[in-house]
């Protein structure tokens, strides 16, 4: 990871110098800054917005790790470990299984994360901000238009926490490369990224029931939480993955007036990803059961991915955005072993090729705008199929209503289905079906009102992990009965002079299927802050307390064989606030932020906060970073 910092800093330094030399050309002209608004940010989806200087709650809510709201998740004690999750959302629309370690996924960007730029003069962002003893987290962005045709950026984003406990480093890294291109008549456009990373976690299994009760009890020699015994000191899991993606398209037809347009464009996208998780341990850990190896215990899972998409679109002022596309993917997962048993044989790989086709449509009219979209498995070693349709309506610029529906069929993830590990007990092939969702959602944007959204889910065939009785360990299981999932959410946010209360509030409910299922009934945020501007307009100040807290729940437990969160219900934790001070401000061009985490634990005579099962959340910690841009 370090050669390829060393790599992003090498081919910063070209178009450094390609600016450099651009002001050296006319050293006696002073340039105006060109508009913000013309520093594009273009999505995978192609909607376009531009870079945001400002300072507001909502990059409050985002400077982390993650670099988005963490209001649905709750962190593990040290940064760049994973989160437990405290409400769900089954939107994403896959066509073939996942691959494993979904909880280390969180940090991991997929195609529809990366975007794309477009920036009249040479732009950089620092984000800066401290984590846990003995590191730092840093993401380093540069984006440089060579013409108004051709853009690139390049950016790393690392991370190395030691962390309180023991054995819980943290250490990441997120390397991006992304370019784009068009002809000067627009006609023929072209983008595409690498991206490579690695996401490397110690685990130590938690505190065993010893430490657990030393830190209740809030003894003050353990404090320092590096004193406190965990139920190993030898193991580390490691996630990885590289991927090629381009697309390009070219208008055959490209007609466009201030009164109509009609143009028709044919494309096409290719993407491969190679994905390896590994875990490792130097001696087996009793609590995981028997293992057949004495030691040096290490198992490889990998996946190969490869996807080719043809697609044509019509973009029409009276019919719509009308799209349509053919996929062919193959895959190749597993390992390098065979499982022999007494009874039976667990196979190494599952591997074949996948053929899709699907369609997409979008009108919009005056206030109303209608959108459908599915695709369909023709052919292949997985079925899967979906289908939305959503409508909404504009009111103003300032309020907006939106329904939809949408069905969804899709196989479980790849360790659902095969996995092996050097532990007798974590080794199996499921036949499990397709889970099925379908899921009806309504949302409220109103800037006099409030923004809320109501979501309804239903699942058959849910899988889930969990531990059977008279097992130790976690297996896949596939839920008989129906999952039907309630949850409504609102925000809304208050202000009176130089002072705001910004409010976001969450009830949900699993009405059927509540055991596999666990959800705290309510999660809410209230962030009470005073903002203005500070040294005769010099320095934009914003400083204020956030207050957090969701109910007692039964609380996902997690395995660091998997890296994979299981369903227990024998233990309920949560019912704690988690109170945050900070002081951010803005000059010219850079945020900088202040915080106190969870200093109300300071307060606390006995530790209940838990991130998990043995897993204690984060103790009152003093933490401060920055964002700075440069306009070159």
């Amino acid at each position: 990871m370090k050669n390829r910092l060393l790599f992003v800093l090498l081919c910063c330094v070209p178009a450094l110098a390609f600016s450099q030399e651009n002001e050296a050309d006319a050293p006696n002209q002073k340039k105006e800054k060109p508009p913000i608004e013309l520093y594009k940010i273009i999505s995978h989806d192609w909607d376009t917005t531009y870079v945001d200087t400002t300072l507001s709650i909502q990059k409050e809510y985002r400077f982390n790790y993650l670099r988005k709201d963490t209001f649905e998740l709750l962190p593990f004690a040290n940064v760049g470990q994973t989160y437990n999750t405290l409400a769900y959302d089954f939107s994403r629309k896959n066509f073939k299984p996942l691959f494993v370690a979904q909880s280390h996924h969180f940090n991991f960007e997929q195609i529809e994360d990366i975007s794309y730029y477009s920036v009249p003069t040479p732009l950089t962002e620092l984000y800066f901000k401290t984590a846990f003893e003995q590191g730092q987290q840093l993401d380093a962005f540069f984006t440089v238009n060579t013409n108004e045709q051709f853009n690139f950026s390049i950016s790393y984003k690392g991370l190395r926490s030691l962390g309180l406990y023991q054995q819980s480093l943290a250490s990441t890294g997120n390397f991006r490369f992304t370019t784009n291109y068009h002809t000067k008549n627009k006609r023929y456009r072209f983008r595409g990224h690498i991206v490579a990373q690695d996401i490397l976690n110690e685990e130590n299994g938690g505190l065993p029931a010893t430490s657990l009760a030393l830190f209740a009890s809030d003894e003050g020699d353990f404090d320092d939480r590096g004193r406190l015994d965990v139920n190993f000191e030898n193991a580390e899991n490691k996630l990885e993955g590289l991927r090629f993606y381009g697309d390009h398209q070219y208008e055959l037809i490209s007609q466009r007036d201030s009164l109509s347009h009609n143009v028709l464009a044919i494309g096409n996208q290719i993407s491969y990803e190679d994905k390896f998780y590994e875990y490792r341990q130097t001696a087996p850990f009793n609590g995981f059961g028997d293992s057949y190896e004495s030691a040096d215990l290490k198992k490889e899972t990998t996946l190969e991915d490869f996807n080719a998409q043809a697609f044509a679109k019509l973009d029409n002022s009276i019919l719509g955005k009308i799209g349509a596309y053919v996929s062919y993917t193959n895959f190749n997962y597993g390992y390098n072993s065979v499982i022999i048993f007494d009874e039976g044989r667990i196979p190494n790989r599952l591997q074949g090729d996948i053929l899709t086709a699907g369609a997409n449509y979008k009108k919009q009219y005056r206030g109303f705008a209608l959108e459908g979209e599915g695709f369909i498995n023709v052919a292949g070693d997985y079925d899967a199929t979906y289908l939305k349709g959503a409508a909404s309506f504009s009111f103003n610029e300032t309020n907006r209503v939106e329904a939809s529906a949408s069905i969804h069929s899709s196989a479980p993830n790849f360790n659902f289905l095969l996995y092996q590990s050097d532990y007798v007990n974590y080794n199996w092939q499921t036949n499990f079906n397709n889970v099925k969702t379908q899921e009806l959602n309504f949302k409220l944007q109103s800037e006099k009102l409030l923004d809320a959204s109501v979501t309804y889910t239903g699942i058959d065939d849910y899988t889930y992990f969990t531990i059977q009785p008279n097992d130790s360990t976690p297996t896949p299981q596939q839920f008989s009965e129906r999952v039907d999932y309630i949850k409504v959410k609102a925000e809304k946010e208050f202000r009176y002079k130089k002072f705001a209360l910004m409010n976001t509030v969450l009830f949900q409910q699993a009405i059927s299927g509540g055991e596999v299922l666990n959800v705290p009934e309510i999660v809410t945020r209230q962030s009470l802050y005073y903002q203005d501007e500070w040294f005769k307009k010099a320095a934009f100040i914003q400083t204020g307390i956030t207050f957090k807290y969701f109910t007692e729940y039964t609380m996902n437990a997690y395995d660091p064989v998997l890296a994979e969160f299981y369903v227990q219900n024998d233990q309920k934790l949560g019912g704690f606030p988690l109170v945050d001070v900070f002081f951010n401000a803005k000059i010219r061009q850079t945020r900088i932020y202040f915080k106190y985490e969870h200093i109300n634990q300071l307060f606390n005579s006995t530790n209940n906060h838990f991130s998990a099962p043995t897993y204690p959340y984060r103790d009152a910690v003093i933490r401060f970073g920055l964002v700075w841009n440069f306009f070159l």
